[in-house]
Order: structure tokens, then sequence, then C-alpha cells
């Protein structure tokens, strides 16, 4: 497994939204959420490992979305 970037907590945004912690690194953009503050933060942390993951040679990501937005 990759060495993933754990985030500082000085560049994460922790909210609550309803029922849903919301973490957000403020560095990269990328969000999370969980139903609680360490669910919504480790949610995050892997989200940033793959987001940070590199993309192997000769693997097709022209793939169309099924996101609604």
């Amino acid at each position: 497994m990759s060495q993933a970037r754990e985030p500082d907590a000085s560049d994460v945004t922790l909210t609550r939204e309803d029922e849903w912690y919301v973490a957000r690194d403020e560095a990269t953009g990328v969000a999370s959420q969980g139903k609680t503050r360490p669910e919504a933060l480790a949610n995050l942390a892997e989200a940033l490992e793959l987001h940070e993951r590199p993309v192997p040679e000769g693997e097709d990501v022209a793939e169309p979305s099924t996101a609604p937005w």
C-alpha cells in the first residue's frame, strides 16, 4: 500500500450537516463524510490516498461517469 499523506489538522475543515460530519482537506479540495468525527476523518484519509494514487500505465481513465452531477 502506498504512503498516503495524512491530512494536517490545520488543513482540514470539519463541519456537521444534519446527521453527517463532513471533513474537507483544504489543500486538495478532497472531502468525505461519516456519521462520527473519527469516521469522517478516516474516510477523508482513504479519499486522499485514492486521490493521490497514480494511474497505472495503460489503464483507460476515459470511462464515462455515472455520477448524477
